[in-house]
Parts: C-alpha cells; structure tokens; sequence
C-alpha cells in the first residue's frame, strides 16, 4: 500500500544539523501516512551508522562515492511511494501545524498544482513571529529546500539535470511543467526554517564552488528553453551584474567561479542544444508575466505591516 507522503532528504557530512531536522520531524515520521526516505552521499562523519542504529524505521539510500545532490534527490523521488513528497534540505524544518493535512487538502483541491512552494524563513533563530497576510498564488518557481510535489506531476516530466551537479534543477523543473501545463503554487500556510545565514556563507571553503555552479545553472537554462531572440540579452545582462557586483568590487573568489562557469558553459554547449526543450515567443511570455518565485520570508519586515 503506497504512503500518502514521502518526506525526502538527501544529506552529506552533515550529521548535527541533521539530528534537529530529524528531531523536529519526529511528530511527522510517526504519522501512518508518512514514510521518510534519507540520502547519504559518501559522508564520512559517521551519517549512516547513525541513522541505521537510531532510526530504523527510515528508508536509506547511501552512495560509497558522491554523486551529487540532484543525482540523489532523482533517486528519492523515483524511489518513493507517496502521493505527494516533501523535499527538505537536511538543515530545515517545518515550524507550521498540521502539515500533512494542509498539504493533502491543498493538492486534492488544487489539482493543476504539481509543487507546493513553502514559506521559506532563512535564519538559524527563530522568527519573531510566525503569522503572515500572504496568500496563495501561482508563482514562477520553487526553492530547493522547502517544497512538496504532486508525483502525477513529477511523473510527467523529465528528471532533474543530475549533470548540474548543484542548483539550477528547480528553475529546470519549473519550466517543464509550465510546458507540460503544471502549475507552481506559493503557499504560505506551509512554514519551513532553513537554518542558515546567507551573508556567513562567503567565508565558507565551498564559495567558489556555488558562485560557479550557480552562475553556470542560470547561463545552462537560458540555452536549454529560452527563445534564441532572448538569449544575447540576457547573457550579457547578467554577465555584466556580475561583473559590476562582483569582478569590480574585487571579489576575488566570486571572479574566479565566475571564469570557470563561463569555461563549464562554453564545453556543455552541444549538450545544451542537443537537450534543448525551447519556449515558443508566446510560452515564454506567459511564463515571464507569473509571479516571481518567493525565495525569503521576513517575519521581521512582516510584523511591522500588521
């Protein structure tokens, strides 16, 4: 008998931030209509001893060697037996009520809605306040850390690009369903802590490594579905920002993941032709006019409206 929602979590040498998320899940693991599918990606701090000795009741996958975060999210999501499947990072957490019942009733009434884009709050305190006057809408996209898909949906496309390695999946995943008549809904009922601080992260040793992979996944989509009209605008656009926000303001690090995303574009371009999946100029126009994706929650900035 199929689970009415898998949660999903891929992890690597992250085993303390992994125990809170598991912690504050234990409400939700415990649910007869919940199964939780972990991902361990080579770690070496002990993840998956851990989890096989303290948690039984979990569905591991591990790789000995890593092969990647989209790789393993592909695996959970071809792997799972949920109707719907909860995607958390393994440093975020749900801080709303009755998760499982908003997220079934939302989806059985809403069934053009093939993901579920959750309140996002960024931060490892916890927000003052947990109220909002948002709504939910019909948004471009989705953030990695926090969203539920409807499987029909996930079914319908192709799987994440596992050669980007790291970020640019969602914003992949987000066209094909546009094109496969799916839509994105922002619900703000479902609140998600990602525990991290965006500004620490530049002093982190992988910076480099994420400014690259993050510019390459942006220049990676413009080849695989936007209209060939719109591309020269848009690379020089944003190779310009970056180099205005970032080369001149003597952003060493940043400036150098910036040269190698351009060099990872220039050697996949036949791949990105050959795999091109193009909006037409009236598909693309559409999908520019939704919503923009809400990547940050500030309870803070929310307060003061109310």
């Amino acid at each position: 008998m199929s689970k009415k929602i898998s949660i999903l979590i891929t992890t690597k040498n992250r085993i303390a931030d992994l125990k809170v998320t598991l912690l504050n899940l234990a409400s939700l693991l415990q649910h007869k209509e919940v199964e939780c599918l972990v991902y361990d990606d080579a770690s070496t701090d002990g993840t998956f001893e851990y989890l096989k000795a303290h948690f039984p009741n979990l569905i591991l996958f591990r790789n000995e060697k890593s092969l990647g975060l989209i790789h393993n999210r592909n695996v959970l999501l071809n792997k799972c037996s949920g109707d719907y499947a909860i995607s958390l990072d393994d440093d975020a957490h749900f801080l709303s009520e009755n998760v499982i019942e908003n997220i079934t009733n939302y989806f059985e009434s809403h069934p053009k809605c093939g993901v579920m884009a959750c309140r996002i709050f960024w931060g490892k305190t916890h927000p003052i306040s947990l109220t909002t006057n948002e709504i939910p809408q019909r948004v471009k996209g989705f953030v990695g850390c926090g969203h539920v898909w409807n499987m029909k949906a996930w079914h319908n496309i192709p799987n994440y690009p596992a050669w980007f390695v790291f970020y640019g999946e969602e914003e992949f995943a987000s066209y094909q369903l546009f094109k496969n008549h799916w839509e994105v809904h922002y619900v703000p009922e479902i609140l998600v802590q990602h525990r991290v601080e965006i500004k620490a992260r530049k002093s982190d040793s992988d910076y480099v490594q994420r400014q690259r992979r993050s510019f390459r996944s942006g220049w990676y989509l413009y080849f695989l579905f936007y209209p060939w009209s719109v591309i020269p605008k848009k690379l020089v656009y944003t190779l310009w920002m970056q180099i205005k926000t970032k080369v001149l303001k003597g952003d060493g690090r940043a400036t150098k993941g910036l040269l190698l995303a351009l060099l990872d574009v220039l050697i996949h371009i036949p791949r990105l032709l050959k795999e091109s999946n193009r909006f037409s100029s009236d598909e693309f126009k559409k999908y520019s006019n939704l919503e923009p994706t809400k990547i940050y929650w500030d309870s803070e900035n929310e307060s003061k409206k109310l």
